[in-house]
């Protein structure tokens, strides 16, 4: 399955964040489609169950073939909000429950398949025979191409692997947030040639003034100057450096900020540099 180099993550383009009219949100699918980027992140609970419903009726009026664009969804979460009467949050990856997702989901992004599926998150009584059972199912439909999962450990890609073969792990990965260095997923995306998404890309860098963001700015300002570059390319050329082939999931909401992003696809950091900046997020070198 080919995805573009940035993945463009939807989850702030409705109400959690932008609340973006049809008008612009078709005006920001135009500018990553502008720039070669043509898979857009979804899950079922962004926006309050809502935001998938606005990207699928803004796409749909602008003539684009959906072969050209790849869609992931995720699914899994039973988040209670206005939209929905669940009685508590919690995850639920029964047969049953991640058919009906994806049926909404389709039915909602206006698309007879999904690209990608990912389990949103690991539940403990998930059953990984139960789940393969319904992937099967859900690809012999021919409603799901491909599946994966997010912000599962490396223990638990396993488990479901060994059931069905999945094709990535999303998970979090920034300067501020590096535990996927080494706690053995990256490790094991490369291990199975397969290459892992990241979410929260700019952790809160440009959020909190922390002594950690504080020390990553000393240093970014620097190679600022040195890369003729932005402080949020280099956060993205960060993760890019890495062998793994990380894809990220950027989540901005501004078309002048995709088409700034896309530009750290041509920056390649050193590797004295790219140590320097992983040793201002550590606090301290590498052993």
């Amino acid at each position: 399955m080919i995805f573009s180099p940035i993945i463009i993550g939807t989850m702030r383009w409705g109400s959690w964040g932008a609340n973006h009219s049809k008008k612009i949100l078709q005006q920001l699918i135009e500018s990553a489609l502008s720039e070669n980027l043509t898979t857009f992140d979804h899950a079922d609970i962004y926006g309050d169950y809502t935001t998938e419903k606005l990207f699928g009726v803004s796409f749909s009026e602008m003539q684009i073939r959906r072969e050209k664009v790849q869609f992931i969804s995720k699914c899994g979460i039973e988040m209670p909000c206005k939209n929905r009467n669940f009685t508590a949050k919690s995850y639920n990856y029964s047969r049953e429950h991640i058919i009906n997702s994806v049926e909404q989901s389709l039915a909602n992004l206006r698309t007879d398949y999904l690209d990608l599926l990912l389990l949103h998150r690991p539940s403990p009584l998930m059953n990984p025979h139960e789940i393969a059972d319904t992937f099967d199912f859900l690809r012999e439909q021919k409603k799901v191409r491909h599946f994966g999962v997010s912000n599962f450990s490396p223990s638990q890609f396993e488990l479901l692997n060994s059931c069905f073969p999945l094709i990535t792990n999303q998970v979090e990965i920034s300067l501020n947030h590096t535990e996927a260095f080494w706690n053995g997923t990256l490790d094991q995306m490369m291990m199975k040639n397969l290459q892992p998404m990241a979410w929260s890309v700019m952790g809160n860098y440009f959020s909190e003034d922390t002594e950690q963001n504080r020390r990553i700015k000393t240093v970014m300002q620097e190679m600022c100057r040195k890369y003729g570059a932005e402080e949020n390319q280099l956060m993205l050329a960060f993760l890019l450096r890495h062998p793994a082939n990380i894809l990220p999931v950027i989540g901005t909401s501004r078309a002048e900020i995709i088409k700034t992003l896309k530009g750290a696809t041509d920056i390649t950091i050193e590797n004295s540099d790219w140590f320097r900046l992983l040793e201002a997020s550590a606090g301290k070198p590498v052993p």
